[in-house]
């Protein structure tokens, strides 16, 4: 996938191309649904596959105290994308000058004069210009004018939900800790990448050694607690099978920031200090409780190694 940081990087005569636009935060099964039906239409047209995103949340730059967390980083988001098959993505920087734009302006010299647009496609509830003055109305208004035509892409719904797929709503079950539910709205397992670090070395000395990552990861980590799920070193390319702990380690209280740190089943030695992984959340397995002394607390891990090893024994 070709990644553009500006329309003035996208080459002359680049078009025809099927364009989505969205933030893509998190890419969920929403935005899935739209990538799928964005290649559809791309490959009866035999246009460009293109997805239109920004740099940041618009509300970081339009109401910076109602900005939310953002589920992945612009970096995740790409290879995410990236892994459904696009052409290319452009990404927008997302300053005052973008927000200022008009709706008629971003069209004209973003989706036509930079892309070669010959389709559209957005969500119901898309939002763009000035003030939030372009619609899928008006996206509609100025096709023909344009030469290109515009869809509107169903919302998702989970099974036995009335409640769509958003980025939103994916905020709230990671907070949560509900990760079964999180990972069926984004269609795979939640998940924050980051380089191994050396901590305590608590978990070593409960006989229970752990990869701690750094506290710079790419996505937004899930509520503190206990959970079964993979370790997938790009080291190596090895997928291990792991209990995850989230949290300050209240037993000691004296750990200043939340970490992520993974425990590998059945693995003695391992070394992955300095080493790039991701830790893939499968289901949480308890909250995270201050244990009156170390036995008890090496104890308790014991169990939620059990439980981790049960739970990961039908999971791929």
């Amino acid at each position: 996938m070709i990644v553009f940081r500006a329309p003035e990087e996208v080459p002359q005569g680049f078009g025809p191309s099927a364009v989505a636009i969205g933030k893509f935060d998190g890419v969920h099964a929403g935005h899935r649904a739209v990538i799928k039906r964005l290649k559809e239409a791309a490959a009866e047209s035999g246009s460009q596959a293109v997805a239109v995103t920004f740099d940041r949340n618009p509300l970081a730059v339009l109401r910076p105290d109602r900005c939310p967390e953002n589920v992945v980083t612009v970096d995740r988001k790409l290879e995410l994308l990236g892994e459904l098959g696009l052409d290319a993505t452009l990404v927008l920087t997302f300053d005052e000058e973008l927000a200022s734009r008009s709706a008629e302006a971003f069209v004209v010299d973003i989706l036509v004069g930079a892309l070669g647009v010959s389709q559209v496609l957005v969500g119901e509830d898309f939002r763009f210009g000035r003030g939030g003055e372009g619609t899928p109305a008006l996206l509609r208004q100025l096709g023909p004018t344009h030469g290109f035509t515009v869809e509107v892409v169903d919302d998702v719904y989970l099974p036995g939900s009335e409640r769509r797929v958003s980025s939103t709503w994916i905020r709230e079950l990671l907070i949560e800790g509900d990760v079964v539910e999180a990972a069926h709205a984004l269609g795979r397992y939640p998940d924050v990448r980051g380089e191994v670090v050396h901590g305590l070395k608590r978990g070593r000395e409960l006989g229970f050694p752990t990869a701690n990552l750094s506290t710079i990861v790419d996505a937004f980590v899930p509520a503190d607690g206990v959970y079964a799920g993979w370790l997938v070193d790009h080291d190596t390319g090895i997928r291990h099978p792991s209990a995850i702990s989230v949290g300050t380690n209240p037993t000691f209280d004296d750990v200043l920031e939340r970490q992520v740190e993974a425990h590998v089943l059945d693995e003695t030695g391992l070394e992955l200090y300095g080493h790039d992984v991701t830790v893939e959340f499968v289901r949480r397995l308890r909250g995270m409780v201050a244990y009156e002394g170390i036995e008890k607390l090496s104890a308790q891990i014991a169990v939620d190694v059990a439980d981790a090893r049960v739970v990961l024994a039908t999971q791929a």
